[in-house]
């Protein structure tokens, strides 16, 4: 891959990764840490990789990190609680994105991701099993069954009001 490739790549692909790293995290100095880990890397790599098949690789990376990055947060252990003041009521969702937002932060990660790469971001199973590891298969029936957890979610009344 040379630089003008480079370049190339991430201005077609550095908005679309950004995006599924932010639905999946939800906290936008992680998603641009771990996209700016996934770009580095791709540089680091350049000689290796593809062109043809540097989303893919972007994809992967980005989704490795953010595992990653998620596992690593879920180590850390707060020392003192909040008081029942300052913690946050769970308020209904407001309109159809919210709603959608909502639900898919009920799946966990590796369900959320696999929903958001084949409806948001359009890949084919096979694609989506090669970025998170899992078989075609594995993504058939994980994917499924987060698609009938979203529905049960959604059809309920008090969620879609």
């Amino acid at each position: 891959m040379t630089t003008n490739e480079y370049n190339e790549c991430v201005d077609r692909y550095a908005d679309a990764v950004y995006r599924f790293i932010l639905k999946n995290m939800r906290i936008e100095a992680d998603a641009q840490d771990v996209v700016q880990t996934a770009f580095e890397k791709l540089w680091i790599n350049r000689e290796q990789v593809d062109p043809a098949k540097s989303k893919a690789y972007l994809f992967t990376i980005a989704y490795h990190q953010m595992i990653d990055l998620l596992r690593k947060n879920k180590r850390i252990i707060l020392k003192e609680g909040f008081p029942d003041e300052a913690k946050i009521k769970e308020q209904p969702a407001v309109g159809i994105r919210k709603t959608l937002d909502v639900a898919l932060s009920r799946l966990n990660a590796t369900s959320r991701s696999l929903v958001l790469l084949k409806d948001y971001e359009g890949y084919s199973y096979q694609e989506i099993g090669v970025i998170t590891g899992l078989s075609e298969s594995q993504v058939k029936v994980y994917l499924h069954r987060a698609r009938i957890e979203l529905k049960n979610y959604l059809i309920k009344v008090e969620h879609v009001l």
